[in-house]
């Protein structure tokens, strides 16, 4: 009888495998800085019970955040402004060559609809404007991806 041998295929980037403790030593940090960068809604790690999980794609967003603190030295708040207004492509100046094929592409950036301010019912559907818009354009993104990615 000949035993089929499995397929072996790569670990999908956007996978969550490594524990907090495997993770800081890969980055090089204390856990406490990933715990951290988590209560600032920096990172977004899945949580597995009371586990924190992280992707490659966490790990490369970790990087690109602590050469942005340390090398270009933006602030924690500074960084989550600027997300509100950019991707983090646009943030780290990536060539486009590395950002094309990046899949830790971190984009935050808010559309705004223009409104009175105190006008209650008017700031309520401007942001469902906001909500609705946002909603379409991630849609949109999903969808082109694949064709994105080829532009590229």
């Amino acid at each position: 009888m000949v035993r089929k041998k499995p397929s072996v295929e790569p670990i999908k980037k956007d996978l969550p495998i490594y524990p907090i403790g495997v993770a800081a030593r890969l980055l090089d940090v204390h856990p406490r800085t990933l715990r951290i960068y988590e209560d600032e809604g920096l990172i977004n790690p899945t949580r597995v019970g009371n586990r924190r999980l992280y992707s490659a794609n966490d790990l490369t967003w970790i990087g690109c955040l602590r050469r942005l603190i340390h090398d270009e030295g933006i602030s924690i708040p500074g960084i989550l402004k600027l997300l509100r207004y950019a991707t983090c492509y646009e943030i780290t100046e990536c060539p486009s060559a590395i950002h094309c094929t990046c899949d830790a592409v971190v984009d935050r950036a808010i559309p705004r609809t223009l409104r009175l301010a105190g006008d209650a019912l008017a700031e309520r559907k401007a942001k469902e404007q906001d909500i609705a818009a946002r909603k379409q354009a991630l849609a949109k993104i999903a969808g082109n991806e694949a064709k994105d990615r080829k532009v590229c």
